[in-house]
């Protein structure tokens, strides 16, 4: 027996993965609000590691940076500005995300802070953290 196809070629599916699509639990629902996700690189080089964090939409004054130990943390705060003109607007689609992400992760060494620098773009944050020296083993004698 032939598998019948949908009638609309533009589907390719035999009626029975059609109708377990349509039963299927309905997901991407307009109603569900996007995670907001900070996407990371972290680069190490012998004496800096090098960090750069995607933040589109981000104001360079919305950002905070701290660093304590080999501990980085990156707040960020996205802000929706609401326009309306006139009456009788209304919005038909808004997918555009406002809110508040952060990051937090380790170092496999510890950062000098006073060298720190940070640098933001084009909606990427930059930033160059200097390692500290690792403290040198000290042998002792004994008495």
């Amino acid at each position: 027996m032939n598998n019948l196809r949908v009638t609309e070629p533009t589907f390719g599916d035999t009626i029975e993965s059609a109708f377990r699509r349509f039963l299927a639990p309905a997901t991407g629902l307009e109603t569900e609000i996007p995670d907001l996700q900070m996407r990371l690189d972290v680069y190490e080089k012998p004496d800096t590691y090098e960090i750069k964090a995607d933040l589109p939409g981000v104001k360079k004054e919305d950002i905070s940076i701290r660093i304590d130990g080999n501990i980085v943390q990156i707040d960020a705060e996205i802000k929706r500005d609401f326009e309306t003109r006139g009456e009788g607007n209304k919005i038909l689609r808004s997918e555009r995300y406002w809110g508040s992400m952060s990051r937090s992760f380790s170092l496999a060494q510890d950062v000098d802070e006073s060298r720190a620098k940070a640098r933001y773009a084009d909606g990427v944050l930059t930033l160059e953290l200097h390692k500290k020296p690792s403290a040198t083993a000290k042998k002792i004698a004994v008495q």
